[in-house]
């Protein structure tokens, strides 16, 4: 049944239609053009990233980025587990292995105990990693003080996944300019979009110059098609672009929107048993991009958060579970993992609520109405599923 609510829908506006017609009306429409070179302008201005290149996914990027720091077959790679798999696809694709941290419960992101435990147990066996990839999830910064401090002193490159967290800060510094690279992702559902597409961000002009000349195909200068290296088809379309400058001139709205459903969330849903919110630790700046709840059944009567997720899809809201944690998916079974179960935990009683930035009031009430029905209800009302 199709949500009447969803969690996180596109959101856009007449300024986005401006820029497509007129990549329509010059008939700029193939990959490249005017608009990718202004939305890397316009990427740099709101991020205050030196260089930017616009491909075509979020992973892309992250591939990319493994790319450009020699990451291969037989290599190491340390991953935060609690996050999306397009976090750690990319290691594979190189053929390296991932080793997987915990989270730790301040920001819910990768622990730098933990991480700097797994480092030393790493080169005491014998494999330095080749690189870190750290994820602000949901929107919200990772420790990132401690964890630029470990990766310098073991002298290992930091990949910054900022695709959920553009418009975030840490300390004042905009996510997406922490690590040596990072990535931008502009999939539909985030907190602006490009319909598909991502970014690499660096202020290491040569990185970027090369993840440009790889993702067109890694064309050597010559009137014909001469190829000395492997390239990928990862550049972003004039089109994809032009949507994306439309969106990103409305992205400090879009955070303070996302920013206001969850301090609703807040200040109605909080007083409820057993329920909590991801922290925002002082110094850290989150957009927000999804308002995450979790629930302890032991504080909260026996509601679970899938009894709110069956509630709220039964009112055709839709509302997902927090990220399975990767060391505990099945394609990754057999890669290493460093923890003491957060992130194991964090998915058993988390739930993410819809947070889009076009959310109307009476949205809002309907979906905050529901959860506190769900707790007022005796366990026996509940639907039968909810109660297996």
């Amino acid at each position: 049944m199709t949500p009447e609510i969803y969690l996180s829908s596109p959101h856009l506006g007449e300024r986005e239609l401006q820029y497509v017609q007129e990549a329509f009306s010059s008939n700029w429409i193939a990959p490249l053009g005017p608009h990718v070179d202004g939305f890397e302008q316009d990427l740099c201005a709101t991020t205050g990233a030196s260089y930017a290149a616009a491909l075509s996914s979020g992973t892309a990027a992250l591939h990319l980025a493994l790319v450009l720091l020699g990451v291969g077959s037989g290599d190491e790679v340390m991953c935060q587990s609690f996050t999306f798999a397009a976090s750690a696809n990319p290691i594979l694709y190189q053929g390296a292995t991932p080793i997987f941290i915990d989270s730790e419960t301040t920001t819910w992101n990768i622990c730098p105990d933990t991480l700097e435990t797994a480092l030393k147990d790493r080169i005491a066996r014998g494999k330095r990693p080749k690189a870190v990839i750290v994820v602000h999830l949901y929107g919200m910064p990772a420790r990132m003080a401690e964890i630029l401090d470990i990766c310098q002193r073991y002298e290992i490159p930091l990949i910054e996944d900022a695709a959920e967290a553009l418009g975030s800060a840490y300390q004042g510094k905009p996510c997406g300019t922490l690590g040596k690279l990072a990535v931008l992702s502009f999939n539909g559902n985030k907190i602006i979009t490009t319909s598909g597409g991502g970014a690499l961000l660096s202020n290491d002009e040569a990185l970027i110059k090369k993840a440009r000349f790889l993702a067109t195909q890694a064309r050597d200068p010559a009137p014909h098609y001469e190829h000395s290296v492997i390239g990928y088809n990862y550049r972003m379309s004039n089109v994809c672009a032009a949507i994306g400058r439309g969106q990103l001139a409305v992205l400090e709205t879009r955070v303070a929107q996302r920013r206001a459903n969850f301090e609703h969330y807040v200040k109605r849903l909080k007083p409820l048993p057993g329920v909590d919110f991801q922290p925002e630790p002082d110094g850290f700046f989150s957009n927000r991009w999804l308002s995450c709840i979790t629930v302890d059944p032991e504080l909260s009567d026996g509601v679970t958060r899938e009894d709110i997720r069956l509630a709220l899809a039964e009112q055709r809201i839709e509302a997902r579970p927090l990220w399975k944690p990767m060391h505990q998916q099945p394609v990754f079974v057999r890669a290493p993992f460093y923890g003491s179960g957060v992130s194991e935990r964090l998915f058993e009683n988390g739930l993410c609520i819809p947070s889009g930035s076009n959310l109307t009031t009476g949205q809002l009430n309907k979906i905050m109405a529901c959860i506190e029905e769900t707790f007022s209800l005796p366990q026996d009302q509940r639907l039968p599923s909810q109660t297996a």
